[in-house]
């Protein structure tokens, strides 16, 4: 393989991953922050409206588990963490795409290719060993979920 093809198929590829889920875990901790921070500020104003409001302390119980519910997807699925793990692997690999191309140290020698792949690959290891924990993390609370519900 030529660095050329392993910059295009391998690193642009991976580049393009990291980039992608990186946003859309940033998007989907956006939206359930939102969601939680406007359905817990809603609680107050509708308990303060007493029987002004139809059916007020359904809403507001209602919202309560709204923002119980959202917390608990934060918490669970970690898009904060995933977004920054993935933005940061994503900008480590753009830098080393950019050091390479531009001959730049430690990439500025006869082996810099075998150096780039090495590195590279080093980058998507860790990001992978990472990925690994995370997915047991959570299992790991899904299964004391449902041993508390048994």
């Amino acid at each position: 393989m030529t660095a050329e093809e392993y910059i295009s198929e391998r690193l642009d590829d991976q580049i393009s991953w990291y980039s992608t889920k990186g946003a859309q875990n940033q998007k989907r901790y956006k939206w359930l922050r939102i969601i939680e921070i406007i359905s817990a500020a809603l609680i107050p104003f509708i308990a303060g409206m007493g029987d002004k409001v139809s059916f007020g302390n359904w809403i507001v119980g209602i919202l309560g588990m709204i923002v119980a519910v959202t917390a608990g997807l934060i918490t669970l699925h970690k898009n904060h963490e995933l977004w920054i793990q993935y933005r940061t692997t994503c900008e480590n690999l753009k830098h080393e795409k950019y050091l390479y191309i531009t001959s730049t140290n430690p990439y500025n020698n006869d082996t810099s290719f075998n150096e780039l792949v090495s590195r590279v690959e080093g980058l998507i290891s860790k990001e992978n060993s990472t990925w690994r924990q995370i997915g047991r993390e959570k299992q790991n609370k899904v299964e004391k979920v449902d041993v508390l519900d048994a």
